[in-house]
């Protein structure tokens, strides 16, 4: 009877060191930890949500649906860490002789909640109580210290997004043609070099946020029109096709940009297991047809944007930048069920959800 006593108590410490590991990970440790438990929960409670947003229903109907998930999910963390505390506590106490195992339960329930109503016996027992007690306290802690935090990243983001949005909307969607068609009308490519140092900043600012809070990826815009990654691609497509097609003075401020936004692209979707290929060629195959960017050179044309004479050269340019982001780009669409956007969410992606458990690819 001793030996399943204290291998209960190992056990219960085993499972108590294991959550309070997933929520340090998850909220204290700046980088982009893999955690197992909360990836189970974010896995289930998709696959919940999934069966209410099936494709066939309205895009905006499935939009509404999951703007619920991300939100649900993050709620659950600290119900699933709390819950883990419990049981954890009750197979020690069980363990230290808290008879019978109802008894042990209740009384781990009444320390990680504070409440104190049950009592308990035995100097150990009772030291083990306060410490189940700060455990719980600091989970409580770390919650009301992290929805701050990550609101206040969403809306960091999404200040952004709303301001391409602006520059790149008209009644058919944004798009990175009517961005620079705008930008020509309006100012003549002059505030475009600030546009792209405002856009190359939010690329950095989101590759720190997403890789430490990956449950950003899944928080969705406001409206359903708008998306991180749609309006990612509407900024890279938009420097591509101005480095590649536009006769004016060369902006290399556009190039930083886009390989800021590749970089961040790649860094958010390697957290998820996302393939791409970190130096590809300049005449790989991309998703874009050249059909598709004649058209969008022939309406820039049109439009009276001066555009280069050489459309050949135009395309392989276009081509080789869009190659860097191409794939990462349309299976980040894929992954967070972004809303249609020509060149971005319209192509069809060989996303596959990555196991729930693997090791971490920065380690």
């Amino acid at each position: 009877m001793i030996v399943v006593e204290v291998l209960c108590v190992l056990f219960g410490v085993v499972i108590v060191f294991l959550v309070l590991s997933a929520a340090v990970r998850t909220v204290v440790v700046p980088r982009d930890e893999q955690v197992f438990l909360n990836r189970l929960v974010f896995r289930i409670t998709r696959v919940c949500f999934e069966m209410f947003a099936k494709e066939s229903r309205p895009y905006k109907d499935r939009d509404r649906v999951m703007a619920r998930y991300a939100p649900t999910s993050l709620m659950l963390l600290p119900l699933v860490w709390m819950t883990g505390v419990i049981g954890g506590f009750s197979a020690i106490f069980w363990g230290l002789r808290a008879r019978p195992y109802e008894h042990a339960l209740i009384l781990a329930g009444s320390s990680a909640t504070t409440l104190g109503f049950e009592r308990s016996d035995g100097l150990a027992v009772h030291l083990l109580v306060i410490v189940e007690a700060m455990i719980g306290l600091g989970l409580v802690a770390l919650l009301i210290s992290f929805l701050p935090t990550m609101y206040g990243h969403f809306s960091k983001r999404e200040v952004l997004v709303t301001q391409i949005h602006n520059w790149a909307a008209d009644e058919g969607g944004a798009t990175p043609a009517t961005m620079i068609i705008r930008a020509h009308r309006i100012s003549g490519f002059d505030r475009l070099h600030n546009a792209w140092v405002n856009w190359e900043t939010w690329f950095v600012e989101l590759e720190e946020t997403h890789t430490s809070f990956p449950a950003l990826t899944f928080f969705r815009s406001p409206t359903p029109d708008r998306s991180w990654v749609t309006m990612s691609g509407v900024v890279l497509d938009g420097a591509a096709l101005f480095l590649s097609c536009i006769n004016t003075q060369s902006d290399p401020q556009a190039a930083i940009t886009i390989r800021a936004g590749y970089l961040s692209l790649r860094h958010i979707a390697e957290y998820f297991a996302i393939p791409n290929d970190p130096s590809p060629a300049p005449d790989d195959p991309i998703s874009v047809t050249k059909e598709e960017f004649l058209a969008v050179y022939e309406l820039l044309a049109s439009e009276g944007v001066p555009v280069r004479s050489d459309r050949e050269k135009a395309w392989r340019d276009f081509a080789g930048w869009r190659v860097n982001y191409d794939q990462t780009l349309t299976q980040l669409a894929s992954l967070t069920t972004a809303p249609w956007q020509p060149w971005v969410s319209d192509r069809s992606s060989t996303f596959r959800r990555a196991p729930v458990y693997r090791r971490n690819l920065n380690k």
